[in-house]
């Protein structure tokens, strides 16, 4: 059972959860509770964290500093690049640069090893620690490395979740580390907190991606904890071992929170002694009575092994409840793919049922979310003796960490599943993101891994492609492997657990990774391969902006993977321009050439031509303007309208591919993530927002926004904007939403590497 409170509650350590409303008071009096909520509020822990990071001497706009930075080779390369155009000259905080995501993708010549070599040079230069490809994926070498409880860390990947072992950490885009490397700070409003308060012990064959996924199911449609911090609590996470609770809490991303916080105990005491560290371990709990602004109450007695079905893992439900309705389930799962998709290609799901039983063509386990100890050594125990089959299906297991490789070497399980059919591959985040083991076309693929968004899985639907992904957890894709692909849950095997010790091999990382410890050696040179380029110049906010709608989405939210794909596509990476070209090729591939069009307007006022000589088109729409307002210093560019742009992926490209495109704004009902506003600005544009309903313009329509500058500088929320409809200007009613002083002036200044220049 989970149960979301309708407002907010105090929790006692005595009394338990006591409901926020006009008889709290009486409650608390009743239970011998003498405190404000405000005090109240402040014994949460996340407040003790965040406070302890926050220089800003306020307890509402806060400014952290973050005690470390991570970081992948997707990542890293812009992220450099930005800081080092920006006057960087030494990594000031600890800074790790893993290889996991783009180790094996094989597009783009010596792009991938170039770019490698690019970050282990950096590392040496700059002071920081190179982890190479296929030592460990970024989040796993994050908590057995870098986590320590009360501590706070900045990656630029969204799954940065290491809440479970006592250290906040937030996924964000590059910019914000690009902050941190000046000695700047990470700006935000106090966020509100959740609590996740768990009770009872998870049943035999249910692992931590079933309680993921019911969590998952249960708030991110209703936006329950979104920009918020959860924190986790509760009787019940003292019998949660420390990989299952690492398992819930990296997928925590999923449910669009701001960052998550555990209670920590003896299991996290021991997990860190394990690693060599134990002094980076102290215990964290709430206060004796703590206000939090919700609760996700979560009975793990009642929790089943789950399924997300394509193409989102709030899409969960029982795998018990799949099988008993699999005709009208995956039917209405049909239905909701065509608003993706349309008529593009062909899906389908129903066709995969057999003798009333669903067949899947491949199962992985893998990645920060699948790839742990327990989970594999449990797959392992289900499929000890028996075989996939030759069939179609596949098992692919990709252990998180070279240190956990090793480890299910030495204790035999690796050689039970190989034994069983399963293949062993390196630490790598492929699957997850569409640079590996692709299903082949309308296959279905179950997966331990973190997302199954629209072809994050590697298909092309610009290609006549599509495969799909439902997420499991590992110990049912096991049941389901040993059933030869026939969907089983865990809890329908009768298995015994082993749980094997772990023990952790410190010298794999001491004989490969390179670390600086801090210190920065400027005599080493920046290795550039050629497809390192610098970032283009980008130009300051002009007064008034004439914008050209290149896009319209109205899907009713839009990930980060359909704004800029990954897979292959982010082998480009380092190259700005290159990369750009992909921009909305899943969604909308004539985006590209439209924003460029436009683009050759601006290129012709920064030359000091004729805007209309470049691009004919706009000449009307021009003099029109200057016939009903007084422009003076104009700007050309193009917006994209989507009802909720930038779920799931931190990755800035989202943003920057846009704006070196020529994009100055996005229009939006709400944005899904405050990464991806954060993307936005940090690159210069225009976070605008509409009200749901009719839209006063459409795809092709020219926006003006006469006087932008000064609105911006002023601080302005409600922005100027008309729409030439008709042969005149039609006004329509935008938001711009709050900006820090900073954030006001990155957008005047045209990106934060114009900022720092300045």
């Amino acid at each position: 059972m989970i149960r979301l409170y309708d407002g907010g509650v105090y929790l006692n350590a005595q009394a338990g959860i006591i409901p926020d409303g006009p008889e709290a008071q009486q409650s608390l009096a009743k239970a011998g509770i003498n405190i404000t909520k405000e005090a109240a509020s402040d014994a949460t822990m996340a407040w003790s964290v965040l406070e302890s990071h926050n220089t800003s001497g306020s307890k509402e706009k806060l400014k952290i500093r973050f005690d470390k930075l991570t970081s992948h080779d997707i990542t890293f390369v812009g992220i450099i690049q930005t800081a080092r155009a920006s006057g960087l000259e030494r990594f000031p905080i600890p800074y790790v640069l893993t290889n996991c995501h783009n180790s094996l993708c094989a597009v783009g010549g010596t792009i991938n090893e170039d770019d490698h070599m690019f970050g282990l040079s950096c590392a040496k230069r700059y002071g920081g620690v190179y982890v190479p490809p296929h030592q460990a994926v970024i989040h796993q070498f994050a908590r057995e490395m870098m986590a320590e409880a009360g501590g706070m860390i900045l990656g630029s990947d969204s799954h940065t979740r290491y809440g479970a072992l006592g250290t906040m950490a937030v996924g964000e885009g590059g910019p914000e580390l690009v902050k941190q490397l000046l000695s700047q700070t990470w700006d935000i409003d106090r966020p509100q907190v959740v609590a996740v308060y768990l009770t009872g012990t998870p049943r035999r064959g249910v692992g931590p991606q079933d309680v993921a996924l019911a969590i998952i199911g249960a708030v991110f449609g209703n936006g329950y904890v979104n920009n918020k911090v959860m924190e986790f609590t509760g009787p019940g996470v003292a019998n949660l071992s420390a990989d299952f609770r690492i398992g819930v809490d990296v997928m925590t991303t999923e449910t669009t929170c701001l960052s998550s916080i555990w209670q920590t105990d003896e299991t996290i005491r021991e997990f860190y002694r394990i690693h060599g560290r134990e002094e980076c371990y102290k215990q964290l709990k709430p206060g004796d009575t703590a206000y939090y602004d919700g609760c996700v109450y979560v009975d793990l007695d009642t929790i089943e092994p789950m399924i997300a079905l394509p193409f989102h893992p709030s899409n969960a439900l029982p795998i018990r409840e799949l099988k008993a309705n699999l005709e009208d389930v995956l039917a209405e799962t049909e239905k909701r793919a065509k608003i993706s998709f349309g008529d593009s290609v062909k899906f389908s799901l129903r066709d995969k049922i057999i003798d009333g039983r669903l067949y899947v063509e491949q199962g992985i386990i893998a990645g920060c979310a699948g790839g742990g100890f327990e989970n594999i050594c449990d797959a392992a125990d289900i499929l000890k003796g028996k075989d996939i089959g030759s069939g179609v299906f596949t098992l692919s297991i990709y252990p998180a960490s070279m240190p956990i490789y090793r480890e299910l070497a030495v204790n035999g399980r690796m050689a039970d599943l190989v034994e069983a059919g399963a293949v062993i591959k390196t630490a790598f985040c492929g699957p997850c993101f569409g640079a590996g083991d692709t299903p082949a076309n309308n296959a279905l693929s179950i997966r331990h891994s973190t997302r199954n968004f629209p072809n994050r899985e590697g298909s092309k639907v610009q290609n006549g492609q599509i495969a799909s992904v439902a997420l499991m957890d590992a110990r049912s894709i096991a049941a389901t492997a040993a059933n030869k692909g026939f969907l089983t849950g865990a809890d329908e095997l009768d298995v015994e657990y082993t749980r094997p010790a772990y023990h952790f091999d410190s010298k794999i990382y001491a004989n490969r990774v390179f670390d600086s410890h801090g210190r920065a050696d400027l005599s080493v040179p920046v290795q550039m391969g050629p497809n390192i380029k610098d970032w283009p110049a980008m130009p300051p906010l002009p007064q008034d902006m004439l914008l050209k709608c290149v896009s319209e989405i109205h899907d009713p939210v839009t990930t980060t993977d359909e704004l800029i794909p990954s897979g292959e596509t982010s082998s480009y990476r380092s190259n700005p321009l290159g990369l750009a070209e992909f921009a909305l090729s899943r969604k909308d591939p004539a985006y590209v050439g439209l924003a460029k069009e436009v683009q050759k307007a601006q290129k012709a006022i920064e030359g000091g031509e004729d805007p209309c000589a470049a691009f004919p088109e706009i000449a009307p729409v021009l003099e029109a303007a200057r016939g009903r307002f007084d422009t003076k210093d104009l700007g050309i560019g193009s917006v994209i309208f989507a009802v909720k742009p930038g779920d799931g992926s931190a990755r800035e490209q989202a943003a920057s591919c846009q704006k070196v495109l020529g994009g100055w704004a996005n229009i939006a009902n709400e944005y899904a993530t405050k990464r991806y506003r954060s993307n936005l600005i940090n690159w210069g544009m225009l976070p605008l927002l509409i009200d749901a309903g009719e839209l006063p313009f459409a795809k092709g329509d020219y926006l003006f926004l006469p006087g932008i500058r000064e609105e911006v500088e002023a601080g302005a929320s409600d922005i100027r904007a008309y729409v030439f409809r008709d042969g005149d200007w039609k006004e329509v009613s935008l938001r711009m939403g709050d900006l820090t002083k900073d954030e006001r002036q990155i957008i005047l200044d045209g990106c934060l590497i114009n900022f720092n220049r300045i």
